[in-house]
């Protein structure tokens, strides 16, 4: 009984240590962020990096996610005759929830992971060290521009899954299923909102990059500095920030909606 409760404790020990290195980390980061203004080219790199090596998986995922929405949300309101309302339905499924969402998971199984193995290996290799003994910031020369190349990234990749998103359901709706193609366009206008809907899904999309990169970069940052090391924080930055994502999902929709 007394292990058991001694492990409790380490257990909430360690996790209180964590949650507080990761804020001073955040902190440290926001302190570190005026190089982005004055070298930019670094923070347009990382939208390269990032944003461009994931427009592919994000893209193709959004394009088969609104296949399925079209075919189950077809089904669904033909049952109640609304089957008009399919273009509503897609749509705000996709801005409100899936499109941030689901764009977050795969933003941190694509990147946040390429990310934690790139810091832990430039740290086992001493990179890091190298660039601190020549007088450089490293938080600042390595860390700031990742982190704001993800916070800018994941809205446009949200934005992309959405639309694609919204094109496969209205394939699938009028192309397959020969809903009229004008009642699918006027129920989505009619249904989807600027400020209540996309605004929100927007501000998600925000939050869950900062979410995953700060998981991503912690991780990679303070993983110990061997293969082994590396490999694990990468497994954890997947389950971190997937858990993140859902638990700010969850909060933020109680919190909009």
């Amino acid at each position: 009984m007394i292990n058991a409760i001694a492990s409790l404790g380490g257990w909430v020990a360690n996790a209180i240590s964590g949650w507080g290195r990761i804020f001073c980390l955040l902190l440290t980061l926001l302190k570190q962020s005026f190089i982005i203004f004055q070298r930019p080219r670094l923070v347009i790199e990382q939208i390269h990096f990032i944003g461009n090596y994931s427009l592919i998986i994000i893209a193709v995922s959004g394009l088969f996610v609104g296949f399925v929405l079209g075919l189950q949300g077809y089904n669904t309101l033909s049952s109640y005759g609304s089957e008009e309302a399919l273009g509503m339905l897609v749509a705000l499924s996709l801005i409100r929830e899936l499109g941030p969402a689901v764009t977050a998971l795969l933003f941190a199984g694509r990147a946040g992971t390429s990310l934690t193995a790139e810091i832990g290996l430039m740290k086992s290799g001493e990179q890091i060290n190298a660039i601190d003994v020549m007088g450089i910031n490293p938080i600042r020369r390595i860390l700031v521009p990742r982190l704001w190349g993800g916070i800018i990234a994941m809205p446009i990749l949200a934005a992309i899954f959405s639309a694609v998103g919204i094109m496969g359901g209205w394939f699938v709706g009028v192309g397959l299923i020969s809903i009229d193609t004008g009642a699918f366009w006027s129920q989505m206008q009619a249904g989807v909102d600027v400020f209540h809907d996309v605004l929100n899904g927007v501000v998600k999309s925000i939050v869950f990059g900062v979410a995953v990169m700060l998981v991503a970069l912690y991780e990679g940052w303070y993983c110990d500095p061997t293969p082994e090391g590396v490999a694990k924080a990468t497994t954890r930055t997947v389950v971190h920030a997937s858990l993140l994502v859902l638990g700010l999902d969850f909060i933020m929709t109680a919190l909009m909606f």
